[in-house]
């Protein structure tokens, strides 16, 4: 509440891998420092309003005079070939010379989809499977939004990565039915276009209005999802107000009323007047006001005054004096009941057991101690009680039996109980009169500007009016308690790991959970008034509940002790919050309560992301569901995001971006359109619009799927923090086109190039491919040492070594026949991130496929290290596969291990990692004049590389001047260079020892 004796209201809450992965993973994977990590413990509304105002100053104090990153329109290319949806396309037309995202993306998505790819069932046919399974449910989306970056986010997940590895991998998508905001939609379309309001339907006929808008509007969001690429699994595309899963929302409400944890009871709740309903904590904004301030407030046509404190007089009953209390709300003192003093306080000593009157209603007040009384703030604290309209009085009145008065209807006008001067006028207007009669009994104290914390209602932008109902409520304690235990022991993951502490403090002081809504469209509550046939007692209320009207009539006949046809039953017309169904949506989407074979296969979720604001109104909610109802946790961790000034991603707060505004370019001027076009009030339409000149100086070009993608996956996966910038977004697209201009010149080669004609050139492409794999395995194992095991670390480790694959293609892809692998094989593990351009390469290269020149007589020897042998034990099959040869032997000189012969004589060797000696079998059909020369020139090259280098290490100064690091990387380099040159002194020796033995 916003009262206060005499100051303000005390309300009681009390380089090679190493290289890449320094300047692309690392930066992924670390976790914030700790001196930027937030406190997550419960802050007051100052903390929170400084912490704004800091939030805003740092963007409007930020440099936006810099012009920022330079970029020109790319030239469009479409695709002008006739394509029937659904069917592939024409991979066999010319390369264009340039990388168009619009032409590179057209059409994929729905061959993707009519082909069933996204499906798990498609995990049987892969010959690569694995009993394991991977599930995501993606957060129910707003039936009536749009998508932003923020949802983007939550799709930067790679699922493809999980279907390449083998698991059986289910992405659902899903629909929220928004109830408060669909059917405000509804109304307003409604009135606009026939000037009728809801009441002028019957709930059936409103109902029907809303769905023919559902169908006709409600796919937008799925649309958005498709140009995103999502590989969602579109078969089993779930609408929380579809027949199963209402049904599972009415089994969820009976089985917790069943066992008492949910509850009817008189309560206060978050009321709008404009909605005439309850609405959830998430769907109240806070308005920081600084003092007096103007506000539109919907059904006024004058603005209304806030930020002011009033203060007036009670005066005390049969004796001389008063005492001075303050609010910002002077309609409600028409509900006070009671003023509470502290016991200790000795200004009020003298007036405990005391009673002022009420100058209206002439109702006695009577003096309560209570020790929640703050004695230490201001002046020392005394409140006035209106138990009916705030949270800390309804407590207080529990504590002292009072009563409570309901002043103000559901309406937003006044009650009968203010008397008739009052009566059904606008709680706004009223204030006026209440002032305006205080100073005609001269009982008026004057007013002065206050800070304060405006509650507002984000759909309707009304003001919040706290209001005594009978609802529905969710006991929360003891499954907050679990949800918090869960954590503790490890059951479930958090991260950031921060938000830990904000978990645990929130849900260990959890309130109950009001579910009721008074609105028409949602699930309505499946509870029934009672109605006995010659019952006396009619005033007490009398519920059921049951799966149908049937089963609750049949509960109601047991309860009551009487013939089922002598009781009549009313539904409880209000719907359940939206939060409750949601909160059902891990398990509901997979058919529960029914045990299918989806809910047995998939359930739990492997994982769920989303954004920190959800924290508690949704990802709490649903630990505590599913743990109640499946005795499982509905998921194995959870990741959070917000974005880079820390808020929430909010079209309330204007730092949404629309993920198509990414794809297809906008401009600055159309992104700011958008703030304007919304409902901000003017300083927060300057903050979002100051941010966007910052963040997207010049707008944001056509980036295209595959980019927008790849820069949402680049970004750190354990920090909250998202800053999407142009020049990285740009930096995706530029690496789209690398690859295009890749497959480009690689189609070139090929055009022209003739495969390997001798077992030697054999040799030496194997051995370059053997040498590019385990290079890559070798230090990808290094590093992976250093990474947290979880999922997402994972999958940045496995796109680390595809985006360091790349770059080290030149250094290994000496022949055309590598090129093609290389090429082929850095798409295909690029699939997961680039889908679409990828795919096009991959179609485009499969048209110049070489003859495959698998060997099976051919073996290979790694000569290593153990460590660098144990290593290669756990990926033999995979090199064996990539390298196409039928055996790898293992040997270590240092230990004596060997797992074969030693390696034959007259083979091919190479040097991998600076340490392993490959040797690869080419001896029984060699053509040793032709390898001969080709190891001589390598020798020549080699000896002159190797002078270069020694030539370095001999300048002035040198261990001064160059640093440690690149010292080692030098020596490596020595060290392998001086290996090779041996083994191909050794090779010379083997090939004139074996022509010798030929010629006698």
């Amino acid at each position: 509440m916003w009262m206060a004796v005499h100051v303000a209201s005390a309300r009681i809450w009390s380089r090679g891998l190493q290289k890449a992965w320094s300047t692309w993973g690392c930066r992924l994977c670390s976790q914030s420092s700790s001196s930027t990590q937030p406190s997550h413990h419960p802050r007051t509304q100052a903390e929170k309003a400084k912490r704004r105002q800091a939030r805003e100053k740092a963007i409007l104090s930020s440099d936006v005079n810099d012009p920022g990153l330079i970029w020109s329109d790319k030239e469009k290319i479409a695709y002008t070939a006739a394509l029937v949806p659904g069917e592939k396309k024409d991979t066999t037309l010319p390369f264009p010379q340039s990388y168009s995202p619009e032409y590179v993306e057209f059409g994929w998505y729905q061959w993707w989809e009519k082909q069933g790819f996204f499906s798990p069932q498609q995990h049987s046919k892969q010959p690569h499977a694995v009993d394991k399974y991977f599930s995501f449910c993606i957060p129910p989306l707003n039936v009536t939004g749009t998508l932003h970056l923020g949802h983007a986010l939550t799709y930067r997940r790679c699922f493809g990565s999980r279907r390449m590895q083998g698991y059986k991998v289910l992405w659902l998508p899903g629909c929220d039915h928004a109830g408060i905001a669909t059917q405000s939609v509804v109304e307003r379309k409604l009135m606009r276009e026939q000037g009728k309001c809801r009441r002028d339907y019957s709930r059936e006929e409103f109902l029907k209005q809303v769905w023919r808008w559902k169908n006709e509007k409600g796919d937008e969001i799925y649309h958005q999802l498709r140009k995103l690429g999502a590989s969602l699994d579109w078969s089993r595309a779930c609408f929380t107000m579809d027949p199963g899963f209402s049904s599972a929302v009415t089994e969820a409400f009976v089985r917790l009323c069943d066992s008492g944890l949910i509850y009817r009871s008189e309560g206060l709740v978050n009321w709008s007047c404009a909605l005439e309903s309850a609405i959830s904590d998430i769907e109240v904004d806070s308005k920081e006001l600084s003092g007096r301030t103007l506000l539109s407030v919907p059904g006024y046509q004058h603005k209304v005054e806030f930020g002011i404190m009033l203060t007036f007089a009670y005066p005390l009953e049969g004796q001389e004096g008063e005492v001075a209390v303050s609010t910002t709300r002077p309609e409600t003192m028409l509900g006070d009941v009671a003023i509470a003093v502290h016991p200790d306080d000795p200004r009020y000593k003298d007036l405990h057991g005391k009673h002022c009157r009420h100058p209206f209603t002439e109702r006695l007040l009577p003096i309560v101690t209570d020790s929640m009384v703050d004695v230490t703030f201001g002046t020392g604290m005394s409140f006035i009680l209106t138990p009916a309209h705030d949270h800390t009085d309804f407590l207080l009145s529990q504590r002292h039996s009072l009563p409570r008065l309901t002043v103000i209807g559901g309406d937003g006008t006044m009650t009968s109980d203010c008397g008739q001067w009052l009566e059904g006028v606008k709680r706004f207007d009223a204030r006026e009169c209440v002032i305006t009669a205080l100073m005609e009994r001269k009982l008026f104290r004057g007013k002065k500007d206050h800070p304060m914390s405006l509650p507002i209602c984000s759909r309707s932008g009304d003001v919040i009016e706290p209001l005594l109902k009978k609802q529905w409520f969710v006991r929360c304690q003891e499954m907050g308690r679990k949800a918090v235990q869960a954590v503790e022991e490890g059951d479930l993951q958090i991260i950031p790991h921060f938000y830990t502490k904000m978990w645990k403090s929130w849900l260990s002081n959890i309130s109950d959970w009001c579910i009721s809504r008074q609105l028409w469209w949602g699930h309505q509550i499946p509870a029934y008034r009672v109605t006995v046939e010659n019952s006396k007692d009619t005033e007490e209320e009398q519920w059921v509940w049951g799966r149908s009207a049937a089963e609750a009539r049949q509960r109601a006949a047991v309860k009551f002790g009487v013939n089922p046809d002598a009781i009549t039953l009313t539904q409880d017309p209000d719907v359940l919050d939206t939060w409750f169904s949601s909160g059902l949506f891990p398990f509901a989407m997979l058919g529960w309560p029914q045990q299918t074979e989806d809910l047995k296969q998939f359930y739990p979720n492997s994982v769920l992301e989303t954004g920190s604001d959800l924290i508690f109104f949704w990802v709490a909610r649903m630990v505590m569901l599913g743990r109640e109802l499946t005795g499982q946790l509905p998921f194995k961790q959870v990741l959070f995001h917000s974005d880079k000034y820390g808020r929430k991603m909010s079209k309330s707060l204007g730092n949404v971006i629309d993920p198509l505004d990414v794809i297809s370019g906008v401009s600055l001027e159309r992104l700011q359109g958008k703030v304007r076009e919304g409902n901000l009030d003017p300083r927060e339409s300057v903050v979002a619009m100051e941010a966007q000149k910052k963040d997207f100086p010049k707008g944001i070009p056509e980036c295209g799927t595959d980019a927008l993608r790849f820069a949402l996956c680049s970004y750190k996966a354990q920090g909250e923090d998202i800053s999407l910038s142009v020049s990285h977004v740009l930096s995706c697209r530029h690496f789209c086109n690398k690859m295009w201009q890749t497959v480009r010149f690689t189609l070139a080669t090929l055009h022209d190039a003739s495969l390997p004609t001798s077992l030697a050139e054999v040799g030496q492409c194997f051995t370059s491919i053997l040498n590019f794999t385990l290079h890559c395995v070798l230090e990808l194992t290094e590093m992976s040492v250093k990474l947290m095991d979880n999922v997402m670390c994972n999958e940045l480790l496995f796109y680390g070594f595809i985006f360091y694959s790349v770059s080290q293609i030149s250094k290994y892809a000496s022949h055309s026949y590598l090129k093609y692998i290389v090429y082929s094989l850095c798409n295909a593990l690029l699939y997961t991130l680039l889908s679409l351009v990828s795919q096009r390469n991959l179609q485009k290269l499969k048209g110049f496929l070489p003859v495959p020149l698998l060997h099976k007589n051919l073996l290979l020897w790694a000569v290593c290290a153990p460590d660098q042998a144990e290593t290669l034990l756990h990926f033999r099959s995979a090199v064996c596969t990539l390298g196409q040869i039928s055996a790898l032997h293992l040997h270590c000189p240092e230990t004596g291990f060997t797992d074969s012969p030693p390696p034959p004589k007259a083979s091919a060797v190479g040097v991998v990692d600076h340490s392993i000696c490959l040797h690869l079998s080419i001896q029984n059909s060699i053509n040793a004049d032709k390898q001969r020369a080709l190891l001589s020139q390598r020798r020549e090259k080699l000896a002159s590389k190797l002078k270069q280098a020694l030539a370095r290490t001999q300048t002035p100064n040198y261990a001064e001047k160059v640093p440690n690091r690149v010292r080692q990387e030098t020596e490596n380099k020595i060290a392998a260079m001086e290996q090779e040159l041996k083994n191909i002194g050794d090779q010379l020796s083997a090939l004139e020892e074996t022509r010798g033995k030929k010629s006698n």
